[in-house]
């Protein structure tokens, strides 16, 4: 990785915050695929250069670049990045090789469908423009995956100008996992209101849970709160019961890696636990989710495919010292499925989705379509 790779180190607590990086961008004059490398967050800020597939599809895999929106647009410059290395200006070649590469790079982490999603919008791009000569093909690939990224930006505002009509000032949100900016490419999804929010003075309460076993609600989403000066509060995962019943909570905001065509959704494991626990105590609970994360071909989170992660991410992964015995068995899904019946509204950039999810997601996609046209 050092070999192809240029970092520039930022030491934190400087006059920079992290929300004044780019949790994705592309480096044109070196050709590659520029990303804050999450893993070392919040004690250190480093940009990495990704210039080949290997180093993309780790960083993909290995969270260094997570959340579904924020993958989408790193595996859109990043298929770019691979395609303009391509040396040939015989499509046919051109192609196979862009088709070998996308599929590699989409085999990175199999929940998130954002991944595949703008994989195949950058493969659409190559068929439709298959009469151009290739170097104007590689310019208007870059032009695609500089339009998802701008998508994502104006995505995740509109997201959260329709949470931001479901709570009101003063109130406390509960959040789990990291969809915040550091998740997608500006004010994230489940974060999107409470920045919103902050602009117009809301001074909401935020809880954020530490989302174990990589702590995403710790590491990042505390860490990007906090420094954009947010009343925020870290508690553990089993204490989202406690500060319920407290009274503490108004409203729970969540993001999600896929929706399902009845509303099931994959999230950060431990998020249908909170769910849980919210109609316990009934509090509304939201998930924030881009269409481009909606699967209608999938008709229930049954079918959604849940990743599996390594076993010392459990054991010994931020620990100075091993946490669990020797050989011990571990099951460590990254993922969990929400049942639709947990969720009281889905929240995208074209509306608020209801019961019946099978309903009211199609005429939300029914309505994009108008609006496209």
């Amino acid at each position: 990785m050092e070999e192809n790779s240029r970092k520039e180190d930022c030491k934190v607590n400087t006059s920079k915050s992290i929300l004044d990086y780019e949790t994705v961008a592309l480096d044109e004059e070196e050709n590659a695929l520029v990303i804050i490398d999450q893993t070392l967050l919040p004690n250190k800020t480093e940009l990495i250069r990704l210039k080949t597939a290997q180093e993309i599809w780790d960083a993909i895999y290995l969270l260094k670049v997570r959340g579904a929106p924020a993958i989408g647009v790193a595996a859109a410059f990043g298929i770019y990045v691979l395609a303009n290395q391509v040396d040939t200006e015989d499509y046919g070649l051109f192609y196979q090789e862009f088709v070998k590469q996308k599929e590699y790079l989409d085999s990175a982490r199999p929940t998130a469908v954002n991944l595949s999603w703008a994989l195949n919008r950058m493969d659409e791009v190559c068929r439709k423009n298959s009469h151009l000569p290739v170097a104007q093909l590689k310019h208007r690939l870059k032009e695609e995956a500089a339009a998802i990224k701008e998508e994502d930006i104006q995505v995740c505002r509109k997201i959260g100008e329709y949470g931001l009509e479901l709570v009101k000032p003063g109130d406390g949100i509960l959040t789990h996992c990291n969809a915040g900016q550091l998740a997608a490419c500006r004010y994230g999804t489940a974060t999107a209101p409470v920045y919103l929010g902050q602009e117009k003075g809301y001074q909401f309460r935020v809880f954020a849970d530490e989302t174990r076993p990589l702590l995403q609600g710790a590491r990042l989403t505390a860490y990007e709160l906090f420094s954009s000066g947010v009343d925020v509060t870290l508690i553990c995962d089993n204490m989202s019961a406690a500060v319920m019943k407290n009274g503490w909570i108004n409203a729970v905001f969540v993001g999600c890696d896929r929706v399902a065509a009845n509303g099931d959704t994959a999230n950060k494991i431990g998020t249908s636990v909170v769910a849980a626990v919210a109609k316990q105590y009934h509090v509304p609970f939201y998930v924030c989710a881009p269409t481009s994360t909606i699967d209608l071909a999938t008709p229930t989170g049954e079918e959604i495919r849940i990743e599996q992660r390594p076993a010392d991410e459990v054991t010994q992964m931020w620990y100075k010292e091993r946490m669990a015995p020797e050989g011990i068995k571990v099951y460590n899904p990254a993922f969990d499925v929400t049942d639709h019946e947990l969720i009281t509204a889905i929240v995208t950039e074209y509306g608020v989705a209801r019961a019946p999810f099978t309903e009211s997601l199609r005429e939300l996609f029914e309505r994009k379509q108008n609006i496209k046209q």
